[in-house]
């Protein structure tokens, strides 16, 4: 299998990446090789990241040494290949030893700290690394409002050796943070990644929320490394990344009013040179140094997604800081170095998940200590309350009036590296070049050819231009996806909490989103543009849209969805926060928004989060998703599933449990309730509500009733499940009753009610545009050329409006939106955008020989109705 490196994406440490494989043909039995551009071989650790039914493997994940890998590479399966089982882990009676090449550390069995002495090359670079947390309650002392600040330690109470390996350790760690009194908050997973002979350490730090809203803000949250300092004062620097090159200081910098040192010694300090004085030149600066300040602390912060500080102070704590520098946007690397060489930091999206930030403190002792802050204790403290005490159902798209905000069980994950050079100080190339390694670090994929040959993901399209129409709607697709990338950046789409998703609504008179506006605002995957821009990925391969999914990914998969607690496994629907909305449903928490990243990254963390969700039916026992709409006291089973989005999302979770482990219990979950759809009346077509028994996974057929509307059904990326579960399950029945679904769906009034016996009654099917996946694939599968005809009527007719062909061209108006020229599309909505996008992929790959060739051909299909029963949507 051949691979190349995603463009802009830079090489630096080890990296994974995932290998999709043809049914059949790799086994438990089978190893792999790596071999660069060269047909050199090139050392690997691999493992299996999923199965396929008859056993053979469908994923696996691939780390390698980047220093070792061209920009192509190819992952060969060979039967005679052996790969060593060795680690580089030895147990102690204190915990474990770890020794990979050049790089050493202790991990302590029981202790707050994640390792340490850690040696590079023999040199002792850090001594430890630790958690802390800081929280501010407001409270109020003699009737004036104050804050206070309660520190908290890390407690490490599970240490696990995630993957093992000759060339790569994960090392996994899971605690809690402790006060001075015993009390226990925000407990935290950290994820520590280290390679063979590698002078770099990734981090992947998550915290979940466990405090109480009201009070427990956020105030603080850092990692902490205690770093040895050896020799002279004037050979201890500090590096920041700024806007433009580096900010670089020295703890005493040598220029001198009276005596003068020669200016050749401050350049070259400046310069990051060391500097072994002699002569003249020694005893002028032994003669200043004892009357000159020493800065012994460095902070920076980024506060905001378009300011940053530096700033600076002795070690006095009754002095004051001074402002260094200011600037707008930065990558953020940061540095330290004494003679015992330098130590590298970078948190990756240092700007976008603002607040970020360092410090850098006793910088003249023997020891300082680096606080990696992922919430920077100068900045306003979090807070997690709700926007309102009640919700705004009617007027704001709340799904109910009462409040049901709670960030209870909420988690947020964030990434950092730590580097070791043996020089003084980095130079600013290579400080910068680190930044964007962690920001943009290697990923390793396949042409979207050969994604597509194999069915990766089910069912898409690949882009051709050879028709008018086929220009045309690849143009679309192209314009969404770059409308949506630069609207993260004119909207400053950034922040912890923020960063990766999209709002839902735009609102053309104000010209802004609707960020305020109950279900209007933040998007939380609704209507799946996980799935439509993982897809556009599939079949571009390009850069900043793997970005860009990868960032939704991180993000939905986190801070939407509750992962402690008593909503554990569900996920907050669309809202101004993205806790807020009172449904809690589990079509937020399902894989299928995620797969595309776990498979293709290897990523870990999104596994752990898998196994959160693999047995979400039990969810439906505290949290029927129809409750609102069915009395308790007539219900024959304990809770309620549609067919979709509710049961097609368990399906989704039951069907990744099931190709990760080839665990058949998965299997026979989806298949018990496929067989209980069969069953019903109209099959696929019955309900969409169901009684459900998560004890049993049954669905119970209760009539034709579709709370929220028929189109839930299809429009949360049912379609995407059940196509690919098909092929899967080799069920030729199921596959039929998908394309006869996606048939009935098209069908006038008149024409359903005498095909259902009149069962349906007054049942809507709404949207239509958002069922063409359904309707092409019934084309293709039955086939029906007039079903093909009316699915592109339907999907190109609610973009194509008398003859108006601009679709996502954006506009621009001046001195709007705070911008000089805003850039916007005033009708947009996140709902039409993702549902119109992946219908049109998912359609091309069907039915693209029935799509009109030039666009006079479409007007020509939009005023023919006839046939089986075009209407707008």
């Amino acid at each position: 299998m051949k691979l190349h490196n995603l463009k802009g994406r830079k090489k630096m440490g080890y990296t994974t990446w995932g290998c999709m494989w043809e049914k059949g043909h790799c086994t438990t039995e089978t190893s792999y090789a790596l071999f660069n551009d060269e047909n050199e071989q090139v050392p690997v650790q691999s493992r299996v990241t999923a199965w396929w039914p008859d056993g053979s493997v469908k994923w696996s994940a691939h780390t390698a040494d980047t220093k070792n890998l061209s920009d192509t590479i190819e992952v060969k399966s060979l039967k005679e290949y052996g790969v060593s089982n060795s680690s580089g882990i030895e147990k102690t009676e204190f915990g474990m030893r770890v020794a990979l090449g050049c790089l050493k550390f202790d991990i302590p069995a029981s202790s707050h700290f994640f390792f340490q002495n850690l040696y590079v090359k023999d040199r002792l670079v850090l001594t430890d690394a630790t958690s802390r947390l800081i929280i501010e309650e407001p409270s109020v002392l003699d009737g004036n409002p104050i804050k206070m600040q309660k520190e908290y330690a890390a407690k490490i109470n599970r240490i696990e050796v995630e993957e093992e390996g000759p060339l790569f350790l994960a090392i996994r760690y899971e605690g809690i943070h402790v006060d001075k009194n015993g009390e226990k908050k925000i407990p935290f997973i950290i994820r520590m990644k280290v390679g063979l002979d590698c002078e770099k350490i990734d981090f992947v730090h998550t915290f979940l929320y466990d405090g109480n809203e009201e009070k427990d803000y956020l105030k603080g949250l850092c990692v902490r490394f205690h770093a040895p300092l050896t020799g002279q004062i004037y050979n201890r620097h500090v590096k920041f990344e700024g806007d433009y090159g580096c900010f670089h200081e020295a703890m005493a910098q040598l220029l001198s009013w009276h005596p003068r040192i020669a200016e050749h010694v401050y350049r070259s300090q400046m310069n990051g040179v060391k500097l072994d004085l002699a002569g003249k030149d020694l005893a002028k600066v032994d003669q200043i140094l004892g009357d000159m300040p020493y800065w012994s602390e460095y902070d920076m912060c980024q506060d905001s997604p378009s300011h940053f500080s530096i700033k600076k102070k002795m070690i006095d704590k009754n002095c004051c800081y001074l402002d260094c520098l200011s600037g707008l946007k930065t990558r953020g690397a940061a540095a330290f170095g004494s003679e015992n060489g330098s130590i590298l930091f970078s948190i990756r999206d240092f700007r976008e998940k603002y607040p970020s930030g360092y410090t850098f403190k006793n910088l003249d002792q023997e020891e300082a200590w680096a606080d990696i802050w992922l919430w920077p204790s100068g900045v306003d403290a979090m807070d997690f309350r709700h926007y309102a005490n009640r919700g705004y159902n009617q007027v704001y798209y709340e799904g109910y009036d009462y409040k049901g905000a709670t960030p209870f069980g909420i988690a947020c994950t964030s990434e950092f590296s730590v580097a070791f050079s043996d020089a003084l100080v980095p130079t600013d190339e290579e400080l910068m070049f680190f930044s964007k390694a962690v920001n943009s670090p290697a990923q390793y994929v396949c042409e979207p050819e050969l994604y597509h040959e194999m069915r990766a993901f089910g069912y898409w399209s690949l882009p051709t231009h050879k028709t008018p129409m086929e220009q045309w709607l690849e143009g679309q697709l192209d314009l969404a996806v770059d409308f949506y990338k630069q609207e993260v950046k004119q909207r400053n789409w950034y922040g912890m909490f923020h960063y990766g998703d999209f709002m839902h609504t735009y609102d053309k008179e104000r010209h802004q989103w609707r960020y305020d506006m109950g279900g209007y605002a933040w998007d939380n995957t609704e209507l799946v543009p996980t799935l439509w821009l993982w897809l556009m990925f599939m079949r571009t391969g390009r850069e900043d849209i793997f970005t860009l999914a990868e960032k939704l990914s991180r993000h939905a998969s986190e801070v939407d969805v509750y992962h402690i607690g008593k909503l554990k496994g569900l996920g907050s629907r669309h809202n101004v926060r993205h806790w807020g909305c009172p449904c809690k449903e589990a079509r937020i928490a399902m894989a299928a928004h995620h797969r595309f990243y776990y498979y293709m990254t290897g990523d870990h963390r999104m596994g752990e989060i898998f196994e959160e969700w693999k047995d979400n039916e039990m969810t439906f026992l505290a949290k029927n998703p129809l409750e609102a709409f069915y009395d308790r006291e007539q219900m024959v089973y304990p809770s309620h599933a549609r067919s979709g989005p509710d049961w097609s999302s368990l399906c989704a979770n039951w069907m990744t449990q099931w190709e990760r482990f080839n665990d058949g219990k998965y299997k026979e979950k989806i298949v018990t309730g496929i067989e209980d759809i069969k069953r019903a009346p109209l099959k696929l077509v019955s309900g969409p509500d169901f009684e459900f028994d998560p004890e049993t996974v049954h669905l119970r057929y209760i009539g034709e009733k579709a709370a929220g509307g028929t189109h839930l059904q299809i429009c949360m990326g049912a379609p995407q499940v059940w196509l690919e579960l098909a092929d899967l399950l080799e069920d030729e029945e199921w596959k039929r009753i998908l394309a006869e679904y996606g048939r009935f769906y098209y069908l006038d009034k008149e024409r359903q009610l005498k095909e259902s016996g009149g069962i349906i009654g007054n049942r809507e099917f709404t949207f239509p545009f958002m069922a063409a996946a359904m309707g092409a694939y019934g084309a293709k599968y039955l086939p029906n050329e007039e079903l093909a005809k009316t699915t592109w009527r339907h999907l190109l007719g609610v973009m194509i409006q008398e003859g108006n062909f601009d679709g996502f061209k954006a506009s621009v108006v001046r001195d709007k939106g705070n911008q000089n020229e805003l850039s916007e599309i005033p009708w947009i909505s996140t709902n039409f955008v993702a549902q119109w996008c992946l219908n049109t992929i998912m359609a091309l790959d069907f039915i693209r020989d029935m799509l009109p060739v030039t666009l006079y051909e479409a007007e020509e299909l939009l005023r023919d109705t006839s046939g089986e029963g075009f209407r707008k949507a």
